[in-house]
């Protein structure tokens, strides 16, 4: 048996570790792989494991989901790894940014000390307002956090969750983004990328924030018009930026749109690791080598998901 697994630069020991000892040639391909060179490897493969790696029509008619159902191959992605975890990345940088941690880490690094004064000064989360854009298990998680554990105010916009599943986490609803995000200390998005929601946050929605606003992003990138972003951080009118994702990745120090933020006291730009703690790799590998013997075996491959996307398959799988 074969298996291809791109993303080589995600360390997977378990994967891996688990699927050479069942005596399946593991195949790793880098980020960035060329098309051809993932044509010519899978196309002997049992097995084809990605997370970022795009998989065009060329490779297996491609993982746009419909077409491998077309072609009998099972589609199934892993979930409920990273849901909390991500809410406490979300936190945290949240939090960096309103205590001021960067900017003051780095003086302290160049000074040895500072002294009271107006621009150090941070901000609490208790008694401030957090607007949540998107209230699925993450967003919940960080309604959790903020609310319950930090006794901030928190409203959420998402046409998908009802008022009272919101107001079971402490979340009050809001129809209207632009009248949310107008009320809010802190923004925290955390919904699904498609085409409803792509420059979900766009320059209208950015001009709603208050100057001293705190805006952080650990969904995807595309929900957010990064170009209308880039220049209101450039602009000075936003408080502080959180990134975790963008529409580009890798990021770069250079040539690529949101270059220009490096080096701003006011932005933190982390490298798409929220979900990266032990614990969340033990459950996501645990959880994808589950599936990949399953497949292996012959059985009906397991699919959680409520995608209605991923639901809608008919070979090879067993819905939970």
């Amino acid at each position: 048996m074969k298996a291809v697994r791109t993303d080589a630069e995600i360390e997977c020991p378990g994967i891996d570790a688990g699927l050479r000892a069942r005596g399946v040639d593991l195949v790793m391909l880098p980020d960035g792989v060329s098309e051809d060179t993932l044509c010519l490897a899978v196309a002997d493969a049992d097995l084809l494991l990605m997370c970022y790696t795009p998989i065009t029509a060329r490779v297996i008619d491609a993982i746009d989901i419909q077409a491998p159902m077309r072609r009998g191959i099972p589609v199934v992605n892993v979930l409920e790894y990273a849901e909390e975890t991500v809410a406490e990345g979300a936190f945290a940088l949240m939090i960096a940014l309103a205590k001021r941690l960067p900017e003051i880490r780095r003086t302290m690094e160049r000074d040895g000390w500072i002294w009271p004064a107006s621009r150090w000064l941070g901000r609490d989360v208790a008694g401030s307002t957090l607007g949540l854009v998107g209230c699925g298990k993450i967003g919940r998680s960080m309604a959790r956090m903020a609310g319950q554990g930090f006794r901030a105010r928190v409203l959420g916009f998402d046409p998908y969750v009802d008022a009272s599943t919101m107001a079971a986490v402490g979340v009050e609803k809001v129809g209207d983004l632009r009248a949310m995000l107008s009320a809010c200390d802190f923004v925290t998005i955390h919904c699904v990328l498609n085409d409803a929601t792509r420059n979900l946050i766009g320059r209208a929605e950015l001009a709603c924030l208050k100057p001293s606003a705190i805006l952080a992003n650990v969904s995807r990138g595309a929900l957010i018009d990064e170009q209308a972003l880039v220049e209101t951080v450039v602009e000075g009118r936003i408080g502080g930026l959180a990134l975790d994702v963008y529409s580009r990745e890798p990021l770069a120090m250079a040539g690529h749109k949101m270059s220009a933020l490096f080096g701003r006291d006011n932005v933190i730009l982390f490298p798409h690791l929220t979900f990266f703690t032990r614990e969340a790799m033990v459950r996501l590998e645990g959880d994808t080598l589950a599936r990949c013997f399953e497949i292996l075996e012959g059985r009906p491959v397991t699919v959680r998901s409520c995608d209605p996307r991923l639901r809608a398959q008919s070979a090879g799988v067993r819905f939970e």
